[in-house]
């Protein structure tokens, strides 16, 4: 049967013609086929490598921004992240008022020194023009021509050119937080559909690492409003000038048990008191109040020294609660023929700095003695130092000096320096440098109590009625 014969019959049975293998291009034009194939391959790799890269840095942008737990310092890395992931020159983030009207805040990334210097004293966009846009309408924005655009109110004078803007609304539990802008792209092109989504998937992120950053905040400023709580406000110590700080450890959840403690004893001396109590939870907080009140009770009521009240305190606390170890520095400051002198004893605490009127300092060290909580069969020391008329005492917690990275050591030597430089300034500002600039690495909560040494051993005598002010 020939070829032409056996197709016939197979149309005929209803199978068909039989299946022909596929027929190379001409010779001539295999090497184009080849190439085309080979060139449409590359670009699909190309564009699976791209796809790829993108959402590794989206991803990594999105561990970044979670990162942060400081709102203000969220906001700057939401806009420098956007930028990064589009290659925009410029970002910003305009936070909304509560009234969902207007802009109350506007973070900026991109300007260098010149432009920032330009626009010096201008008022920050409140949102009108095209930023305004987002505000009535919070669907994602892009527009390839700022000037051009019906909405375009201009730019204040100095402000750099911008083209093209890409604009996205963040929100944070349903309600608009306040809006994402980019603007001029690096290569110059307009934003397109790609840079869109991948802002759009930054955006909701953004929206769970700002209210991450805010309950943050809500949870730190209750904790340290307990622990001030838990603080004495300071009586009028005269003729002692008195300040102090107290400052939270840097990490949520942190509850300290840090505290100080000052009063005017039965005896005409004053008597001061510092101490740590281990762990940073509500129960080191407890502790801190029991420890606190107990010994507050006792140095008041006794006229012993500072290591006989110790005693009695580790003795009825080892008897009655259980606390964790704790450090405390107990001091009486007692009129001298000469001045003032300082009796003190120490449960392992850090001793107390000294600067004097011509700015030298001295940590008074003395045997520390062993904390609170570990036994009560061990003799507690006291010590004794002549204060000069005009010097300043600090006593203060590990966490001001304390540092990860370098020694104990390193951290009392920088402090003491601190403290020498900014001795002169008023009581209370010199506390506060010295809280702001503390070379430990916050990571421990801080309390610190400072006097000034009076010259007099008399506290001054009340003028009379209707006198003059002084």
């Amino acid at each position: 049967m020939s070829e032409q014969d056996a197709r016939d019959e197979g149309e005929r049975e209803g199978t068909g013609p039989a299946p022909q293998p596929p027929q190379p291009p001409p010779a001539p034009d295999l090497r184009i086929y080849v190439d085309t194939e080979l060139e449409r391959i590359g670009t699909q790799l190309r564009a699976l490598a791209d796809a790829k890269d993108r959402l590794q840095g989206l991803l990594d942008a999105v561990l970044a921004i979670s990162g942060e737990l400081d709102l203000s310092a969220v906001l700057r890395r939401i806009v420098t992240t956007a930028m990064d992931l589009v290659g925009a020159r410029y970002g910003a983030l305009g936070v909304l008022h509560e009234s969902g009207e207007y802009l109350k805040e506007f973070i900026t990334a991109g300007l260098n020194e010149e432009e920032r210097a330009a626009l010096a004293g201008i008022p920050f966009p409140h949102g009108r023009g095209v930023l305004g846009l987002l505000i009535q309408d919070p669907e994602p924005l892009r527009v390839e021509n700022i000037p051009g655009h019906p909405s375009s109110a201009g730019f204040p004078p100095g402000h750099p050119p911008m083209r093209t803007l890409l604009g996205v609304a963040i929100s944070v539990r349903g309600e608009i937080y306040g809006d994402l802008y980019l603007s001029e792209r690096y290569d110059s092109r307009p934003f397109d559909r790609e840079d869109e989504n991948v802002v759009v998937a930054l955006a909701g992120a953004a929206g769970i690492a700002i209210e991450n950053a805010r309950l943050f905040a809500q949870e730190r400023e209750s904790a340290e409003r307990f622990q001030r709580l838990l603080l004495p406000s300071l009586p009028d110590l005269s003729p002692f000038e008195a300040a102090t700080v107290y400052r939270p450890a840097t990490q949520p959840s942190r509850l300290g048990g840090d505290w100080y403690d000052a009063m005017v004893l039965p005896d005409d001396t004053v008597g001061v008191t510092i101490g740590d109590v281990g762990g940073h939870d509500l129960d080191a907080a407890a502790a801190m109040a029991r420890i606190h009140s107990m010994l507050r009770a006792l140095l008041y009521d006794r006229r012993t020294p500072p290591s006989e009240v110790l005693v009695q305190l580790d003795r009825a606390l080892q008897a009655t609660a259980d606390i964790p170890v704790t450090t405390v520095c107990l001091a009486r400051i007692e009129p001298h023929e000469t001045g003032w002198v300082l009796r003190w004893s120490t449960a392992g605490h850090l001793p107390p700095l000294l600067i004097t009127p011509d700015l030298k300092t001295e940590y008074l060290d003395a045997e520390p003695g062993v904390p609170l909580a570990v036994s009560t069969g061990i003799a507690r020391p006291d010590h004794t130092h002549e204060l000069p008329a005009g010097s300043i005492l600090l006593l203060f917690t590990d966490g001001l000096v304390e540092h990860h990275a370098h020694s104990v050591d390193e951290g009392l030597t920088a402090l003491a320096d601190l403290a020498a430089t900014h001795a002169e300034r008023p009581l209370k500002e010199f506390v506060r440098v010295l809280a702001d600039h503390h070379p430990s690495d916050g990571q421990d909560d801080m309390a610190l109590l400072a006097l000034r040494i009076p010259a007099s051993t008399r506290c001054p005598e009340p003028g009379p009625p209707g006198g003059p002010a002084v």
